[in-house]
């Protein structure tokens, strides 16, 4: 398998907006968030397990998930989160691992919100957290989603904190700038994760 690089940062830290400036270097991004709504489609079983436990209601008219009603259900029970999580995690994680096998680029990048709080960790080879203020996820994911303050909130509890994300990391993006001063860290990363692809290579 490829040297796998981590990406992770809270909600509205531009995760995506980073892990987006990788591609066009022709680096493969396997990406949890997008794996995630795949495995709630219709026909899935996730998606069966689902509806099985909360109705048809929980669809949308054109059978695919209600994902808002679904959020607001987990948000508000604990125990119905993990009950999630106990379904669509195992899924996601073997998607995960079929995709980062498949890559064929000297690395590949592995993003995903829950880096830290799950065990996707162990299938990295380094982690790079994307770095903003609480002030600015706050007031990105809120410009993005449309969530209010306090659901914006509830997810940045139920992450990992921004000073242990930051321990964690082997290397960190400051995202709190121009998309200039963004992408030059970028092209920085590339160039030492093609050199660390080389040398591993090379054993």
């Amino acid at each position: 398998m490829a040297l796998v690089i981590g990406v992770t940062g809270g909600i509205g830290s531009g995760k995506t907006t980073v892990t987006n400036m990788f591609e066009p270097l022709g680096i493969e991004v396997v990406d949890t968030d997008l794996i995630a709504r795949e495995v709630v489609q219709p026909q899935h079983p996730c998606l069966k397990a689902i509806t099985q436990r909360y109705g048809p209601q929980i669809l949308l008219a054109d059978g695919n998930l209600n994902r808002k009603k679904l959020r607001d259900i987990v948000f508000a029970d604990n125990s119905e989160r993990l009950w999630l999580e106990s379904v669509t995690h195992p899924a996601i994680r073997q998607l995960t691992v079929q995709r980062l096998r498949a890559a064929k680029s000297p690395y590949v990048i592995l993003s995903s919100p829950l880096l830290l709080e799950t065990d996707q960790y162990t299938l990295t080879d380094k982690i790079v957290a994307v770095d903003v203020d609480e002030a600015q996820q706050i007031e990105r994911a809120s410009a993005r989603d449309g969530q209010s303050v306090e659901q914006i909130q509830a997810i940045m509890q139920k992450q990992i904190t921004r000073q242990a994300r930051l321990t964690k990391a082997d290397y960190v993006i400051d995202n709190s700038q121009t998309l200039e001063h963004t992408h030059s860290q970028v092209q920085a990363l590339h160039q030492t994760f093609t050199m660390l692809a080389t040398a591993i290579e090379q054993k």
